[in-house]
């Protein structure tokens, strides 16, 4: 979705940095269309721990262990796109608004032009896509985007398009009656949800 005009050196960032970006870059993977068979199988492999991220992670791989590609689109396609539209609708204007292509979808226009970040030419959705909001999210942290302040930039752009509606996204697509692989998706993206809250908070104190 957005085009880096650099690119980052991912052994200049912390270990901490490292695992958000990947986290972002997971969400975005699973929420910018169905996982394909090598999807699944890398999913699968995830391994988790006793909190309640570890947990969701653990489920997502049990569960995609046992989800076909072809489920997968099925399910996906239900959640997402449906005939008209389909059980959820993944874009930020649309929870903040009420519709799709408000105010909110212009404000992150004129960020990402400060940030210089670009719509890729094959995509037609909104920018305010939940996937790509994750995906400029994790060049945010790579360094590939942001500038010299990067962290209070990272808290600027997370408090302005993603805080304010991806926790109640995600948890409704935790409990979204066409979730079933996507149920511990809608964890793992609330759960982190509030990590990056917590840590944003504790910066601005």
């Amino acid at each position: 979705m957005a085009h880096p005009s650099a690119v980052s050196d991912s052994n200049d960032m912390s270990e901490e940095d490292l695992l958000r970006a990947q986290m972002y870059r997971f969400l975005a993977r699973l929420l910018a269309a169905p996982p394909d068979k090598a999807t699944l199988d890398a999913v699968s492999r995830l391994t988790g721990d006793d909190t309640d991220l570890g947990k969701a992670l653990s489920t997502a791989a049990v569960l995609a262990g046992k989800t076909s590609a072809a489920d997968a689109e099925r399910e996906y396609n239900a959640l997402f796109i449906g005939l008209g539209r389909g059980e959820l609708v993944p874009f930020g204007s649309y929870y903040m608004a009420g519709f799709l292509n408000e105010k909110p979808l212009a404000k992150l226009r004129k960020h990402m032009i400060q940030l210089e970040m670009a719509r890729s030419d094959d995509v037609s959705e909104p920018e305010d896509h939940i996937a790509a909001l994750c995906e400029m999210m994790a060049g945010m942290v790579d360094g590939v985007f942001g500038g010299d302040d990067n962290l209070h930039g990272q808290q600027a752009f997370f408090d302005s398009h993603i805080g304010p509606w991806a926790p109640k996204f995600f948890q409704d697509l935790e409990a979204a009656e066409s979730s079933t692989f996507y149920a511990p998706v809608g964890t793992i993206g609330r759960v982190f949800m509030e990590i990056e809250a917590t840590a944003f908070k504790m910066v601005a104190d």
